[in-house]
C-alpha cells in the first residue's frame, strides 16, 4: 500500500509578492530611485487598506528588455498577462495601484 500525501496548500497574510527584474535595475540610471519609490508607495497605499505591503522581490530577466525603463509584475498582473514599464520613479504610485489591484 502506498501512503500518498497531498502537499498542503497555505495562503500568505501578504499580498502577493511585486517582482522587479534585477538586470533592468542595474542598467536603468535611476534603477535604485524607482524600486525605492516603489517600495514606498506600496507601503503607502496597503496602509490605507490596512493590510501589509506585499515583499518586493528582485527576480531574473524577463526577457523584454525595455531600453530606459524597469519590468515589474505582481500575481495580479502575471494573471491578467501584463508587465508594467517604468521608467522613472514618479509612474511608482500608478504602478503601484495596478500592481496590487485584485481580480473581479
Amino acid at each position: 500500500m502506498v501512503n500518498r500525501v497531498l502537499p498542503a496548500t497555505v495562503r500568505p497574510h501578504r499580498p502577493s509578492p511585486v517582482l522587479i527584474c534585477r538586470k533592468c535595475l542595474k542598467r536603468a540610471d535611476n534603477g535604485r530611485a524607482i524600486k525605492r519609490t516603489l517600495k514606498a508607495e506600496l507601503k503607502a497605499l496597503n496602509k490605507t487598506r490596512g493590510e501589509k505591503r506585499p515583499r518586493v522581490v528582485m527576480t531574473g530577466c524577463f526577457g523584454i528588455c525595455p531600453k530606459h525603463a524597469v519590468t515589474t509584475t505582481s500575481g495580479a498582473t502575471l494573471a491578467r498577462g501584463e508587465f508594467l514599464l517604468l521608467a522613472d520613479e514618479k509612474q511608482a504610485a500608478a504602478a503601484a495601484a495596478q500592481l496590487t489591484a485584485r481580480e473581479p
